[in-house]
């Protein structure tokens, strides 16, 4: 093992904050993702034997390897459990997404770790929860979504309910959940020098989000029918239309002067100005947008509408945003070895996150021994746990 290779310093405001991400899928790995390009350095656990086949990918696409030193360790062995406590006693965070009570079986619970460093943050992200009747069930973000009463909400009137992606739950709900806490913890921790223990459930953070919509619904002012709102689909002007080249435009004229402004220029009568928001002419005036857009293609229609406020946009493919002036002139998205992918965000005025990338492959034993070094394990040792197999060589950081 040679150290003599030092692994890119990390900038960005989170610089000098140390993180293990216990491997897994879904939100945790973004979460360490975007904590890693905030300037934490993150190392990655991953465990011997442990696979996902249907989501393996080269470590090059990979972008749950990108950014982390990643160590493959033995945790059925009491020498990975102690050697994960040990590598816990200098770390800032911990952040784990199995199902209550895994980490619990391991000997890497929070209390165990805690013992150990009771300054240490530890984040959790389940579908339900570390307690509660549902708390042991498997799950996806379709399924946390059914459970929260977003999935409902979303599609349609008069039609099945529409996933979106996993975006909401696992990410919205997820990661993101369980980075705000994750930073509220560690402000906390600048006041008490205690850590605490971060319960991130999907189900809940899926919620959360829609705590307006609530409150619309308490007001009397949103209904439990789907498509049948301001937002969802129900209003004429918050909808997307099929063009004549069998694309889309989005159209988002809430207020009435943008809405003025869409009248203008699709054209549509003046009456429909007149009664936006009289939901007795929203069939016909949605019959209306719907022939007039289906006259010209997409892209007519965006350059048409570019430079207004009547809140018109192309419906773009993720590979066309990519391509899009603004997208382009602000640096929206990033070339990370083969990967085109969006750039970090959020951005900071004083602050440059880090673009995570993967690893050489020359680099990354000596990444490791750098790492251990780091986290107080001399040279002999981490030789002696890689010659036992509680550190594995193979695999993701061959």
């Amino acid at each position: 093992m040679s150290a003599e290779v030092i692994p890119q310093a990390k900038t960005g405001p989170l610089a000098g904050l140390t993180v293990i991400e216990m491997a897994g899928i879904g939100p945790v790995p973004l979460a360490g993702l975007m904590l890693s390009e905030m300037g934490a350095e993150v190392l990655r656990i991953e465990r011997t034997g442990s696979t996902e086949p249907f989501l393996s990918l080269p470590d090059e696409y990979d972008i749950d390897h990108h950014g982390r030193t990643i160590l493959r360790i033995d945790l059925k062995r009491h020498e990975g459990a102690e050697l994960v406590l040990r590598l816990a006693e200098k770390a800032d965070m911990l952040v784990e997404g199995f199902r209550p009570g895994v980490m619990e079986r391991l000997g890497l619970g929070p209390d165990a770790v805690l013992a150990r460093n009771p300054a240490l943050i530890y984040g959790r992200i389940t579908g339900f929860g570390q307690d509660g009747p549902l708390s042991g069930r498997a799950g996806h973000d379709i399924t946390y979504l059914a459970y929260s009463g977003v999935l409902h909400a979303i599609g349609q009137e008069g039609s099945r309910p529409v996933p979106p992606l996993n975006l909401v739950a696992d990410y919205g709900g997820g990661a993101m959940m369980l980075i705000t806490g994750a930073l509220a913890a560690l402000f906390e921790r600048s006041r008490t020098g205690k850590g605490q223990v971060i319960d991130a459930a999907m189900t809940e953070g899926a919620s959360m989000l829609t705590t307006p919509i609530h409150a619309l619904m308490a007001a009397g002012l949103w209904s439990d029918t789907r498509g049948a709102n301001l937002l969802d689909s129900g209003a004429p002007f918050y909808d997307t239309y099929e063009t004549a080249d069998a694309r889309y435009i989005a159209v988002g004229c809430l207020e009435s002067r943008f809405f003025a402004e869409f009248a203008r220029l699709l054209p549509l009568d003046e009456r429909f100005v007149r009664g936006q928001y009289d939901r007795t002419l929203w069939p016909e005036m949605r019959a209306a947008i719907a022939d007039r857009v289906g006259q010209k293609t997409r892209d007519d229609w965006a350059n048409l509408f570019a430079v207004t406020d009547a809140c018109v946009a192309p419906v773009l493919s993720p590979r066309e945003a990519r391509d899009h002036p603004h997208n382009r002139a602000r640096n929206a998205f990033v070339t990370s070895g083969v990967l085109d992918r969006p750039a970090p965000a959020p951005r900071f005025s004083r602050s440059r996150p880090t673009l995570a990338g993967m690893p050489a492959d020359h680099d990354r034993q000596a990444a490791m021994a750098t790492v251990l070094a780091r986290f107080g394990l001399s040279k002999s040792e981490a030789e002696a746990l890689f010659k036992s197999g509680v550190l594995v060589k193979s695999g993701a950081i061959d």
